[in-house]
């Protein structure tokens, strides 16, 4: 049984980042709702993540790459249609239980022209797909189509040549009108005189083609129209030039939405601007520049730690999605390209151009709050907002903004343009690109164009539903550090209880973060918070960093941590006192670590008699080279004696090629010592993540020797790491009995490193359900 967290206490760690008059700064998150008796707003609750290579064609390799980027849902709401770029076709998924979405096959645009053509978006009106395919032999020579599909049958029954390299397509809410982005993309190698590589202008330019949808029933009626962003001759047009257009003769636009007025906004990426266009005639109605954005309290250097310090100025917003909130005012999500990304979102007057309200550095802080923060892309464009969607849901606006490198959504009440606030936040798997409402059936999908399946990284349509339940995600968020700053968190592997406080649990950093810390968590708090950090330092006082794989909080004050080394010799347990300065070091005996690779220390816990003396208990993760296959050790170490003795543990064994099975926790539970035995393997993939016990041995073990501990199954995680109806999770890799008996088990996200950095956490039950009477 996975723990559920009240969604009222949630919404206390809500953003209000409120406007200022005329261009609004939100720099600091505010907090809004919540409290004990608070009425439990609605929220979205996942339920189901489909990996889309399982509707991969029959013969095709499971590990070819196959992903999800756009997505759009026929008019019932009960089929999506998904571009799968990689593999050059389209996917169908019947999501009419959106428990159990359900593969309905694939089209390959191979059979609709050539091999190498590419799907870019789609959309759906009628009866019919629309999809719009990049067809370009080059940069300089940029070509595209519109595809017109029958949902019935999947025949084309009309194709459209676009004239250029198309990126996003809309259909009108009359559905009049169809409109696509001729982008005809940069070169980012290319180099035009007198600038630098990648710079702009590169001709050809871009454009908007409208489609006249005359007769939904009858595509072959259908006709283009062309709305030129430039001069006959070239040159810029006056109204993009006034508006202050990066570079008016290339204006590659990227995204386009259109509102209840038949107005189509469009957005130019790399250019920093906006265009309005009016279907019904083509005319450009209105141009504008994003603008630029300082922000602080940002992570902008890549160190290893989470930082939020930094600050970024003048930067342009260089958006990416947009979406109209109503038929006046539009949300942008403000990516970056080649010279911006402000790491946020922006709402937008259409009738002045004018930023009236703006995220700041409360995006970023979201990521952070909720262990998403990708520490790799602080130096560059952090979060990378990339995906912006608007829907109402029973009278309620929202905006979903989509986090392509920290792979969230967080969801925002837009019911005030001006003044979004933010609700929750939906994990997703790597790189969420498609952001589609199904408001007809209560429906968000996600999709996500990661795939590799080499590092288990695998591209997912999410399904989540608006109810009044209790969403499992987030199972930990952070408090405010006395900055006002989130304290900063992930790669959760290890968990102790804390002596005296029946509540709280210790755990601690480890190698994807230096310097090392230890981190409080309150389980009593909904969801359970991170409130302090202690950083961990050398014996001369100096902050360090260990790769710290387990921790054990002493009785008797102080902490024991369990430290992997890249080699066998690295491995060492290391005491720390209450201030978390090293004062023991204690190395693995050098027989045992010359047997050791990459693979070493994985967890500590410690027993202490009436009479004071500690003995500390470890595991290593693998087997020993020395030792019998499947036989891995638990090392006993007597710290008055200064001695090692050690145990065998028998792992399972994996038919699975490339997995292996290891063990990656320890505590004591009662008269017996708890295991957690894991394999290396996540999502559908995943098959032991269990927790087993083996008898507390009462004396050290002869020199010399390995007895073979008889063990025993206590819980079997998998079922509750599915319970939560995402991309299971591989490194189950803590647990801790805290100290009002209550068993919690949490998996490391890894820093978002090959991992889609969701952090579970889960509370089993009483440790006299999970072990029995003696636990």
């Amino acid at each position: 049984m996975s723990q559920k967290r009240t969604y009222a206490a949630l919404a206390a760690l809500a953003v209000a980042a409120g406007s200022l008059a005329g261009a609004g700064v939100a720099n600091a998150e505010q907090r809004t709702g919540g409290g004990h008796g608070a009425q439990r707003p609605a929220a979205f609750e996942r339920t189901a993540t489909y990996p889309v290579f399982q509707n991969r064609p029959a013969g095709e390799d499971a590990a070819a790459a196959t992903v999800a980027e756009i997505s759009a849902v026929s008019e019932d709401g009960r089929t999506l249609v998904h571009t799968d770029a990689a593999a050059r076709r389209i996917g169908f998924l019947d999501i009419g239980d959106p428990g159990r979405p359900r593969g309905l096959g694939t089209l390959s645009l191979a059979r609709l022209g050539d091999a190498e053509d590419e799907p870019t978006s789609v959309s759906v009106v009628g009866q019919y797909v629309l999809v719009v395919v990049n067809t370009s032999a080059s940069h300089a020579d940029p070509s595209g189509r519109l595809d017109v599909i029958s949902l019935r049958d999947r025949r084309r029954v009309a194709s459209f040549d676009l004239g250029g390299q198309p990126d996003s397509i809309v259909v009108s809410k009359d559905k009049r009108y169809a409109a696509i982005a001729i982008e005809n993309e940069r070169d980012e190698e290319a180099t035009p005189p007198g600038g630098e590589e990648g710079d702009l202008p590169q001709a050809p330019a871009g454009f908007v083609q409208i489609v006249d949808l005359k007769s939904i029933s009858s595509p072959t009626g259908w006709r283009t129209r062309a709305v030129p962003l430039t001069q006959p001759d070239g040159t810029a047009l006056p109204v993009l030039a006034a508006a202050g257009i990066a570079e008016p003769t290339d204006p590659e636009p990227e995204y386009v939405s259109v509102n209840g007025r038949d107005q189509l906004a469009v957005t130019l990426q790399e250019n920093n601007g906006v265009v309005l266009v009016d279907l019904p005639t083509g005319r450009i109605t209105k141009a504008f520049s994003a603008g630029t954005a300082s922000v602080s309290g940002i992570d902008t250097v890549e160190d290893g730690r989470i930082d939020l310090t930094g600050s970024i100025t003048d930067v342009p917003r260089e958006p990416d999605a947009l979406g109209w909130i109503d038929d006046r005012y539009l949300a942008t999500a403000n990516e970056g390209d080649w010279r911006g990304g402000t790491r946020g979102w922006s709402v937008f007057d259409s009738r002045t151009g004018k930023v009236v309200w703006d995220a700041g550095n409360s995006f970023e802080r979201i990521a952070v709050r909720h262990g998403l923060h990708n520490e790799d892309r602080a130096e560059k464009k952090g979060t990378e907002p990339e995906g912006v969607v608007i829907a109402e849901y029973r009278g309620v606006r929202y905006a979903f903004v989509g986090s392509e490198r920290s792979n969230f959504v967080a969801v925002y009440d837009i019911s005030n343009p001006t003044r979004p606030v933010f609700r929750q936040v939906l994990p997703a798997t790597n790189g969420p690109e498609g952001l589609l409402p199904i408001p007809s059936r209560g429906l968000l999908a996600v999709s996500s164009e990661e795939d590799d399946a080499e590092t288990g990284v695998r591209a997912t349509v999410s399904l989540f539903r608006l109810g009044k339940g209790t969403p499992e995600f987030p199972g930990v968020v952070s408090a405010e550090d006395s900055t006002g700053a989130p304290i900063g968190w992930g790669a959760l592997g290890a968990l102790s209880a804390v002596p005296g406080k029946p509540h709280q649990l210790y755990t601690v950093t480890d190698a994807v973060y230096s310097p090392t810390r230890i981190l409080t968590v309150d389980t009593a708090r909904q969801p359970t918070t991170v409130t302090r950090a202690l950083t961990v330092k050398d014996a001369a006082g100096k902050p360090v960093g260990y790769d710290a794989e387990g921790i054990h909080a002493r009785p008797q004050g102080g902490y024991w941590l369990a430290v992997e080394g890249k080699t066998g010799t690295g491995n060492q347990l290391v005491r720390l006192d209450r201030d978390g300065v090293t004062r023991q070091v204690v190395p693995l005996p050098a027989d045992v670590a010359a047997g050791l690779g990459g693979q070493g220390f994985e967890g500590v816990t410690a027993t202490t008699d009436r009479h004071g003396r500690e003995i500390v208990w470890a595991t290593l993760q693998r087997e020993v080279a020395t030792d019998p296959a499947g036989v891995v050790r638990l090392g006993r170490y007597d710290v008055e004696a200064d001695t090692w003795s050690w145990f065998g543990y028998r792992l399972g064994s994996t038919a699975t090629p490339g997995d292996w099975i290891g063990l990656s926790e320890i505590t004591v539970v009662g008269d017996r010592l708890a295991v957690i035995e894991r394999d290396k393997l996540n999502g559908p993939a995943a098959r032991v993540k269990r927790i087993y016990t083996v008898e507390l041995p009462k004396s050290a073990s002869a020199p010399g020797s390995l007895p073979v501990l008889a063990k025993k199954l206590a819980h079997d995680v998998l079922p509750d790491l599915r319970a939560t109806n995402g991309w299971t999770q591989e490194k189950l890799e803590g647990l801790a009995v805290a100290g009002d008996g209550e068993v919690y088990a949490v998996t490391d996200n890894d820093g978002l490193d090959n991992a889609t950095g969701e952090t579970v956490f889960l509370n089993l039950g009483s440790g006299k359900k999970v072990f029995g009477r003696r636990g």
